[in-house]
C-alpha cells in the first residue's frame, strides 16, 4: 500500500512539473494574436504593386480575376431614381491608425448612413492620394472613403473627393495626431464628427464594385459624391509626405451600370 501511494504521489508531482513547463513555453513563445501579421505583404510600388496583387496570394485572386473591381473612371452615368442619401453621424473619440497603407480613423458604433431605406453603420474612414476614382478622367488631390456595414454584413462605401482650397480644421486635428507606421493614437477627451468632412450637396454616383485594396472583395455598394470638399495645399502636402501615392489605378467597367442620383 505504501509503495502504491508513493507511485501515485510521484506521478502527481511529475504532472505538475510538466504543466508548469508548458506554461513557461507559452510565455516564451506566445500565440500570435494579430491576424494582419500573417497577411501577405502588398504595396503601391515595387514588386508588390497593384498590377501584381493577384499573384501575391490566392487570397488576392479577385484583384486580378474579378470583373466588378474598383476604383473606376466615372463617366456616361445614366440618371437613376432620385434616391436620397442620409447621414446621421455622431461624435466619436479620435482614434488614428497608421497601418502602412493609409491613415485610418476608426469610428465608434452609433453613426449611420441610410440609402434607399437601407441603414449602414460607419466603421472607419481613410484617405488615398491621388483620388482612386476619377470623374471624366480627372483625379482629385485626395479621396476619402467612409466605410459602412449593415446588419447583413454588406459593405457600402461613400467616396468624397478633396481638392486644394481652404484648410479644413478637422483634417488639421487628424493630421496632428498621425502615429508612426503600425501604431494607433487614441486621443483621450477629444471627439470628432465625420459629418464635418462632407460637402453640402449630396448628389452622388452609384455602382457595384469592390474593395480597392487586397483582397479586393466584390459586391461593395459604391456611392461617390459629386461635389468636392476643400483642404489646403499644406494639408495635401502633409499627407503626401507620408504617402506619396496610395491609390489603385482605375479598373475596367466591364459593362457595369453607373447611375447619377440627384438629391
Amino acid at each position: 500500500m505504501k509503495l502504491s501511494w508513493k507511485i501515485k504521489n510521484l506521478l502527481f508531482v511529475n504532472i505538475i512539473v510538466i504543466v508548469v513547463f508548458l506554461i513557461g513555453l507559452m510565455a516564451v513563445f506566445p500565440t500570435p494574436v494579430i491576424a494582419e501579421e500573417n497577411t501577405p505583404d502588398w504595396s503601391y510600388a515595387g514588386a508588390a504593386n497593384p498590377t501584381h496583387w493577384g499573384e501575391i496570394s490566392s487570397e488576392f485572386a479577385l484583384c486580378e480575376l474579378g470583373k466588378n473591381q474598383s476604383p473606376i473612371n466615372i463617366n456616361h452615368a445614366i440618371e437613376g431614381t432620385p434616391i436620397k442619401i442620409e447621414f446621421n453621424y455622431q461624435p466619436t473619440p479620435l482614434l488614428v491608425v497608421n497601418n502602412g497603407h493609409t491613415v485610418q480613423i476608426n469610428y465608434n458604433p452609433g453613426s449611420t448612413m441610410k440609402i434607399n431605406d437601407e441603414e449602414y453603420e460607419l466603421i472607419q474612414f481613410h484617405f488615398h492620394t491621388p483620388s482612386e476614382h476619377t470623374i471624366n478622367n480627372k483625379a482629385s488631390a485626395l479621396e476619402m472613403h467612409l466605410v459602412h456595414r449593415n446588419v447583413k454584413n454588406q459593405l457600402a462605401v461613400v467616396g468624397v473627393m478633396m481638392n486644394q482650397g481652404s484648410a479644413n480644421p478637422l483634417i488639421d486635428q487628424i493630421w496632428q495626431h498621425i502615429p508612426a507606421v503600425g501604431k494607433i493614437n487614441d486621443i483621450e477627451n477629444y471627439t470628432i464628427n465625420a459629418a464635418n468632412l462632407l460637402p453640402k450637396n449630396k448628389d452622388f454616383f452609384s455602382y457595384i464594385g469592390s474593395l480597392t485594396t487586397p483582397p479586393c472583395s466584390e459586391n461593395v455598394k459604391w456611392n461617390v459624391l459629386t461635389e468636392t470638399t476643400q483642404i489646403s495645399e499644406e494639408q495635401i502636402a502633409a499627407f503626401q509626405k507620408l504617402y506619396q501615392v496610395n491609390a489603385r489605378p482605375v479598373q475596367p467597367i466591364n459593362g457595369r451600370k453607373i447611375e447619377f442620383h440627384p438629391s
